[in-house]
């Protein structure tokens, strides 16, 4: 019985102030919108697809496992290859970018596609273009270090990277619901917090739960008629 009773007070409070609540709420909702729509700038991304296997110079001799093994192997050594500051640079002075190879550094992701021969070039950027030139430029100019350094030849491309249409973040639609289900927790957590601090009597059952004596009576409050 007492969980009942409690559980009616904690509606009652938030009852109370559920004009604050969806205050809070509304708010939120609206600096989520406003700041998604008007001051996140969208992110495109896109990737290009490689392929690491036997030289060229090798191909009329039969794939053995111990080719597809050494060639996943690489593919690691690989990654490191295409993110090395020659590569950056050399992509940065191809495409006349102003920024540095840190700056680059940070929009590519090279990942190996676990279990395979396989490698991805992917570049994050506000410009889908922009996003586009630089991985295909990243994999013509990792596929020529890999020549001069290896003495091999043995990468090719699968996928050339393509122009994104659809940005990838922000997610417009999820950080709104994100920021409306924030604003109600912070209303009720605010209107919890205001009866806890709020002290003062109001009616008979405060005196009892406060003061923990009993009420014998009251005295009604009446209108005052006027003559």
């Amino acid at each position: 019985m007492e969980e009942t009773i409690d559980l009616r007070e904690y509606f009652e409070i938030v009852k109370k102030h559920m004009g604050m609540i969806a205050l809070i709420t509304i708010l939120a909702v609206t600096v989520s919108a406003a700041v998604s729509f008007f001051v996140l700038a969208p992110v495109y991304e896109t990737s290009t697809t490689l392929m690491v296997n036997k030289a060229k110079e090798d191909t009329s001799r039969t794939v053995e496992t111990q080719d597809i093994m050494l060639s996943r192997q690489l593919v690691t050594t690989y990654g490191e290859i295409a993110k090395s500051n020659v590569v950056l640079n050399s992509v940065i002075k191809e495409l006349g970018l102003d920024m540095d190879s840190g700056l680059l550094s940070e929009k590519i992701t090279i990942t190996p596609v676990k279990e395979t021969e396989i490698m991805k070039i992917t570049v994050s950027d506000t410009s889908p273009k922009l996003a586009s030139s630089i991985a295909n430029t990243t994999a013509g100019i990792f596929m020529g270090e890999v020549s001069r350094i290896m003495k091999i030849d043995n990468v090719q491309i699968i996928d050339r990277a393509e122009v994104p249409k659809e940005p990838i973040k922000p997610n417009k639609l999820l950080n709104i619901a994100i920021a409306g289900v924030l604003g109600i927790m912070a209303g009720v957590f605010i209107a919890f917090l205001r009866e806890y601090l709020d002290n003062t009597i109001k009616t008979p059952e405060d005196i009892e739960k406060h003061l923990d004596v009993q009420v014998v009576g009251m005295i009604p409050i009446f209108d005052q008629i006027e003559n």
